[in-house]
């Protein structure tokens, strides 16, 4: 009997994991499904761009997967027991119910309101496609004048405020930050923010909390009101709900468990990846949601997997960060180099080289998925029949 693996998730980590499984097992011994609920791959890391109405080039999973051995199946997955192993999903087939031995669960994260009053109503995203090609068309009505107000001065925040800034330099941007605009960054990377910013004309509110959004502008909490005939919630992203419904152990954030390998600490049959994992990092803090972190988690849990079924060697590679690249527009960027757990060093790279940088990234991780049996050698190998058996079997926490 195959051993059956349930990939929740067709975003980078997702894709990459049943796409890295694909190429370390044999497909006469396993069933990979790939469980995803629309039919494209989704450059999330490139919204803003979307957003702002350029054109991102189609991917469907569908050809991305062929001839790989994964069956793609569109759908929403609408509950998991992590008890009986089973995945509920709803799709164009109806409903129904997956059966899996090994579950890996990338349903990543959305955005996240925090409860401000107003935010849902009134206030747009660009957490995933949906909501940025929303933000797209109310742009596209926008005349000139009229004003736009990034909430978030974190990476999602910056890159949206400088795309909309200058794709439309008739509009009035401005950017609405918790702190001091870049404070994360080395005293390099924040003089080249603020000079872009300057150069985009995007005003810039500091260490202000938003606490509330109207229809025609936001309120801080100091009762300033900031006109915003549109506004763009870029203040973090909210995992997604499904987990914190089961009987897996999580965190606060709802994010599920996992140890070293990226399995979940109360059920071993299950892996998480990406967002939804709670995965300690250097300095043992957790790790931030992030295509920085997302990629490594999905390698290091496929071959995981991988080792576990075959009997082979875990991995013991330790995930750390090595910069952060940011996109300043499509002429201009920024990456700063930080330690393995993310603090900002001196270095950073800035201009033009440095959005060409940025670019090569997104395109080579969007290569990578869009190739899911391509740019490693092919090491498939059999499923133990011991192995197979006994992952079936509730191993202790």
């Amino acid at each position: 009997m195959q051993h059956r693996i349930v990939v929740l998730g067709a975003g980078y980590t997702g894709a990459i994991t049943a796409g890295r499984l694909a190429k370390r097992l044999r497909r006469e011994d396993v069933a990979i499904t790939l469980v995803n609920a629309e039919p494209d791959f989704v450059e999330r890391v490139r919204m803003h761009q979307l957003a702002t109405g350029q054109r991102l080039r189609p991917r469907p999973l569908g050809e991305m997967f062929a001839g790989t051995g994964v069956e793609v199946r569109i759908a929403k997955v609408t509950g998991v027991d992590a008890d009986r192993r089973t995945v509920s999903v709803t799709g164009a087939d109806g409903d129904g119910e997956l059966a899996y031995d090994t579950l890996v669960y990338a349903l990543g994260s959305g955005w996240n309101p925090q409860g401000v009053p107003g935010t849902a109503e009134h206030a747009y995203e660009i957490a995933g496609r949906p909501g940025a090609l929303r933000l797209r068309e109310r742009l596209a009505r926008l005349r000139a004048g009229q004003t736009v107000v990034v909430v978030g001065g974190g990476l999602t925040g910056v890159e949206a405020a400088t795309e909309i800034a200058e794709a439309r330099p008739d509009l009035g941007v401005a950017i609405a930050a918790h702190g001091g605009l870049g404070d994360w960054l080395s005293p390099k990377g924040r003089e080249h923010l603020r000079k872009v910013f300057a150069r985009l004309g995007v005003t810039v509110h500091e260490h202000v909390t938003v606490a509330s959004v109207e229809a025609d502008r936001v309120v801080t909490a100091d009762g300033t009101a900031i006109p915003a005939d549109v506004t763009v919630w870029a203040t973090g992203f909210a995992v997604h709900p499904i987990a914190k419904a089961t009987t897996l152990k999580v965190g606060d954030t709802g994010q599920i468990v996992v140890d070293g390998t990226l399995r979940s600490v109360s059920h071993p049959d299950v892996y998480a990846v990406g967002d939804a994992a709670l995965a300690m990092g250097p300095g043992n803090k957790p790790l931030r949601m992030s295509c920085a972190s997302g990629t490594p988690s999905a390698w290091q849990a496929a071959d995981a997997i991988a080792a576990r079924l075959t009997g082979g060697k875990l991995p013991n590679v330790p995930i750390r960060y090595f910069n952060q690249c940011v996109s300043l527009g499509r002429r201009d960027g920024l990456i700063q180099v930080v330690t393995a757990d993310d603090r900002a060093v001196r270095a950073a790279l800035t201009g033009r080289f440095a959005a060409f940088y940025k670019e090569l990234v997104c395109k080579g991780a969007a290569w990578g998925v869009a190739n899911p049996t391509l740019g490693l050698p092919v090491r498939r190998r059999p499923v133990t029949h011991k192995q197979a058996a006994s992952s079936a079997v509730r191993e202790p926490a």
